[in-house]
């Protein structure tokens, strides 16, 4: 893998640049990791979705497109792809693809709620070498993470660990998404993973997609930030991030991991219908490069895209670069500052040293963008707050698919996917 010339020529490396994230600037002709979601389809309706995930798009990549893609990212030598979605397992197709991707050179590390991780599939997939699974839990208690995720979700959750856990699973990640809500549970979560021998990962809140509904409810305080740096500090080497927590660098002591931010650079995102996002968590016309039906697939995309070429450019920084933490921070997230009508160039909407929060304040000249896809269930039920008694998953089993509405015309859905995510599965224990 070789770095991309943007700019000056990729072999000009200035005597100060010793560090590797100052070579990952430039970008490089393959991502290092390639964050796929296969489908928007999903059985729950997470406050925070950002990709605004419910419903199945009837333009989905085809199971022949996704295996041309798989090819393709093995020519490149990426080295694995992040599958996500949605819930990736309600595709069909599913299993076959991580098998074709295994077989082709290309590692699966695949996020998922759980609910289709039955002890045979968790037998399944502790018998691949090449696949990882990062199980969804946004609450150390079923009150904290049932708000976010929804009734039942986290009971889904830890059955699904404890299929991986006794099928010899080892060093699957416990994924949690970093909210006002759950900051206090830190050490429970790790006990948890320690528990079910997983990994912990902690990721940021982006306003994105249905996030962007929550961010003021949900995003952590000042005092939570800073709570949330220290215990890092102190738990980093067991830890992943995902290099979610860059900005938090500002307090004065780098968190271990690039602190970049690899937009267009050394990841992006491919959605169900091929498109190709900059940034996973941007999913909005603005950071749309291209899409791999198009001539050259997704590899012309990648090193040829106008905007990957601008993002890989050098950055003045903007108001940022005359603080003395810009070094490590480096502005902070891209989609953070878009969602909450933040200049792209200007602080970090959860800057630590305060000036985001001060920039949000003038919001005669904020801009905040909504994103550009929203796949929500049409209907969701009310969703209890901490400490109240949940009601039904939302998800209705068996129901024969009926002719749907889009944009006016009647058809029949693609698939029962499209209409109901998990027709003709019925998942281990009761959810009604």
């Amino acid at each position: 893998m070789t770095l991309l010339q943007a700019g000056p020529p990729a072999s000009f490396v200035p005597p100060q640049a010793t560090r590797l994230v100052d070579h990952f600037e430039k970008g490089l002709d393959a991502p290092i990791c390639l964050t796929w979601e296969l489908t928007y389809a999903c059985n729950l309706s997470c406050v925070h979705c950002l990709s605004s995930s419910g419903r199945r798009d009837p333009r989905e990549l085809s199971t022949e497109e996704c295996k041309g893609i798989i090819d393709e990212l093995e020519r490149m030598q990426v080295f694995y792809v992040n599958i996500g979605g949605g819930e990736p397992t309600v595709r069909p197709d599913f299993w076959e693809l991580v098998e074709y991707a295994t077989d082709h050179n290309v590692g699966v590390k695949f996020s998922t709620n759980g609910i289709k991780l039955t002890p045979e599939a968790a037998r399944r997939l502790a018998a691949n070498d090449y696949v990882d699974v990062q199980i969804s839990l946004d609450g150390a208690t079923a009150e904290v993470n049932d708000y976010i995720r929804g009734p039942r979700s986290y009971e889904t959750a830890m059955r699904a660990m404890g299929n991986l856990r006794d099928a010899g699973m080892k060093n699957f990640k416990l994924s949690v998404v970093c909210t006002r809500t759950n900051i206090p549970q830190l050490d429970e979560f790790k006990r948890i993973a320690d528990e079910y021998g997983a990994q912990l990962r902690l990721t940021r809140l982006r306003p994105s997609g249905r996030g962007a509904d929550v961010w003021d409810e949900l995003h952590p305080t000042a005092a939570q930030q800073r709570e949330l740096y220290d215990w890092l500090l102190a738990n980093g080497d067991e830890v992943l991030t995902g290099d979610s927590f860059f900005h938090l660098s500002a307090y004065g002591e780098s968190l271990p991991g690039l602190n970049l931010c690899g937009a267009g650079r050394v990841v992006c995102l491919i959605d169900p219908v091929g498109e190709v996002y900059a940034c996973p968590f941007a999913i909005h016309d603005e950071f749309l490069a291209g899409n791999v039906r198009d001539e050259g697939g997704f590899q012309r995309v990648w090193q040829h895209s106008e905007l990957f070429q601008r993002l890989r450019a050098p950055q003045s920084g903007g108001a940022c670069s005359s603080c003395q933490f810009f070094d490590t921070c480096k502005g902070g997230c891209m989609a953070a500052k878009f969602f909450t009508g933040l200049p792209l160039d200007g602080p970090d909407p959860e800057c630590v040293r305060g000036f985001g929060e001060e920039a949000l304040k003038d919001k005669a000249k904020l801009d905040p963008q909504r994103p550009s896809r929203d796949y929500s269930h049409l209907t969701s039920p009310p969703r209890p707050r901490p400490g109240q008694r949940g009601g039904p998953v939302p998800v209705t089993l068996g129901v024969r698919p009926e002719i749907v509405l889009r944009e006016g015309i009647a058809q029949m859905p693609v698939s029962a996917c499209e209409v109901n995510p998990l027709a003709g599965f019925t998942p281990p224990g009761t959810f009604d």
